[in-house]
């Protein structure tokens, strides 16, 4: 039965439905998935943050799981401003650093990842960050996750030559609409369509597509500038 909930959870986490992803979780299983999951709700719709930290503290604190989330809700709160602890920014680095050391070759890698967007985002660090992209990138390709794959390329792809930027930004659509990973594919949208130039018809058409979805699943970020 656990095993069955968890698939569900999975599933509907995939899609953006986090709400009925969580609802399905019994409280006492899959702790980790569940926090998983509450964080990454909080993450693209900007709410339901205390119920995330919540699920992450339910963790074993010393498991590389709670150390890459607890890095995660403290790097959102600095990327959104929303109220930022003073040390957050400590906070998500020691939790990367913790979550890279933890021999598990994953985990490593998408520790590497994290790690790379807060140099990139929040300390504008591009020489620090582009690095730990890489690494993370020898690492999704090698596993062969796409997934994985489509995250790293997705903020890798500013800092390549225009070309390849726009060949990257398409690869992290592609791959994501082809997983049917729905929240990161209209994310992958919205991004391509502000690196289009103004007029281009297939910019009109993305953001077209990708607004209504946005408005369904609530994505705070992608929903901010209207």
């Amino acid at each position: 039965m656990v095993a069955d909930e968890a698939y569900i959870a999975r599933r509907l986490h995939l899609l953006g439905e986090w709400d009925a992803a969580l609802s399905v979780l019994d409280p006492d299983t899959e702790p980790e998935l569940r926090a998983e999951i509450a964080v990454d709700r909080w993450f693209f719709r900007i709410e339901g943050h205390d119920e995330a930290e919540k699920a992450v503290a339910a963790l074993d604190p010393a498991s590389p799981v709670a150390q890459l989330l607890t890095a995660r809700l403290a790097y959102s709160r600095l990327l959104f401003g929303q109220e930022p602890r003073a040390d957050d920014r400590a906070v998500a680095e020691a939790g990367y650093r913790a979550a890279a050391e933890s021999g598990d070759e994953k985990t490593r890698g998408w520790a590497e990842y994290h790690w790379a967007v807060l140099l990139d985002n929040i300390d504008e660090d591009a020489a620090g960050a582009v690095p730990r992209y890489r690494t993370a990138l020898e690492i999704a390709v090698k596993t062969g996750d796409d997934y994985f794959e489509s995250y790293i390329i997705r903020h890798l792809a500013p800092h390549m030559e225009p070309a390849m930027r726009m060949a990257m930004l398409r690869r992290s659509l592609h791959l994501r609409a082809a997983l049917g990973a729905r929240p990161q594919t209209i994310a992958s949208q919205a991004l391509l369509a502000d690196n289009l130039p103004e007029g281009d018809p297939e910019r009109a058409e993305l953001i077209r597509v990708f607004r209504p979805g946005a408005q369904e699943l609530g994505i705070g970020w992608l929903l901010s500038g209207e």
